[in-house]
């Protein structure tokens, strides 16, 4: 079988792995990096080694995570999502799994050369990717809980930058928050998931609460707040439309504006604890993440 290029870039899903970035760069700015210290001068844009190896290191494991996703899925896919590279011939099962792999292993090493801490979290991290694609996701709690919890690892990452993790309780934002998008995805192939979207918007007002918290315990900046409204408008918007027409199209806008939303969620948390133009570069990915999902698939 002739290996597609374009089919690899699919597996790994790159509408998605800007929400990873965001992650790190939350992270870190909650670990004490700054927009001072991670541009040397004004817009020089000279990336913190450690910052950008980190970057580096959760797309990789984000790549490598949903490429084996695909692997461990190919029956179902072949029934369900035969578009996808694997179902269509495009990508080889074997290629596929090497390739998922060596993109774990990759992130594991780059996050080493950070720092013992940042590569201990990402081997964890990787481990929890590989118990969900595995196991974990075709369990109806422990599969969202696993997918929460590799996401709050991934925020947790980007807090090891400087050797030690001294906020990891913000990790269960990331946590809640993935468990309701993993809630609702459930009905992305049927639809008639009604239960889990009341579930979800319960635990998305709980997500919104809890980072209000966080902004009013770093000084209640009007920038942080402000994205926070958007972020809220953004999932309660795209979840009461899924709830009134509970069809599988919705209910994919549902999860996809979820997925994408990360980006806002990080950037709130950037714009709490640094200044609002470090946030505003987290912000900018979206529009990026936006674009490409609409050449590549999200979920």
């Amino acid at each position: 079988m002739k290996t597609s290029i374009l089919g690899l870039i699919r597996l790994c899903r790159p509408a998605n792995l800007p929400t990873a970035m965001a992650d790190i760069l939350a992270g870190a700015a909650i670990s004490g990096l700054s927009f001072g210290i991670l541009f040397e001068e004004y817009f020089s844009f000279n990336f913190s080694l450690n910052a950008f190896l980190l970057v580096l290191a959760s797309v990789f494991l984000y790549a490598g995570g949903v490429v084996l996703n695909d692997v461990f899925d190919l029956k179902l896919d072949v029934k369900e999502r035969p578009e996808r590279p694997i179902p269509r011939g495009i990508v080889s099962l074997r290629t596929a799994a090497v390739f998922g792999t060596f993109l774990l292993l990759s992130g594991i090493i780059m996050a080493f050369l950070v720092n013992h801490l940042a590569g201990i979290v990402a081997f964890v991290l990787a481990l929890t990717i590989v118990l969900y694609d595995a196991v974990s996701k075709r369990y109806e709690i422990l599969g969202p809980l696993n997918m929460g919890v590799c996401r709050a690892l991934n925020l947790i990452l980007g807090m090891s930058i400087y050797g030690e993790i001294l906020s990891w309780k913000l990790a269960i934002i990331p946590l809640i928050y993935i468990y309701a998008i993993t809630l609702i995805s459930r009905g992305e192939v049927h639809g008639d998931n009604k239960k889990n979207i009341i579930r979800a918007a319960i635990l998305y007002a709980a997500v919104i609460f809890l980072v209000f918290i966080t902004i009013a315990n770093t000084g209640l900046k009007w920038s942080a707040l402000a994205c926070l409204g958007f972020f809220a408008f953004l999932i309660m918007g795209s979840l009461v439309k899924a709830f009134r027409k509970n069809s599988p199209k919705n209910i994919k806008k549902a999860v996809i504006t979820g997925v994408l939303s990360i980006i806002v969620l990080d950037a709130t948390f950037v714009m709490a604890y640094d200044t609002w133009m470090f946030g505003l570069i987290v912000l900018l990915l979206l529009p990026v993440s936006m674009l490409m999902a609409k050449i590549f698939a999200v979920t």
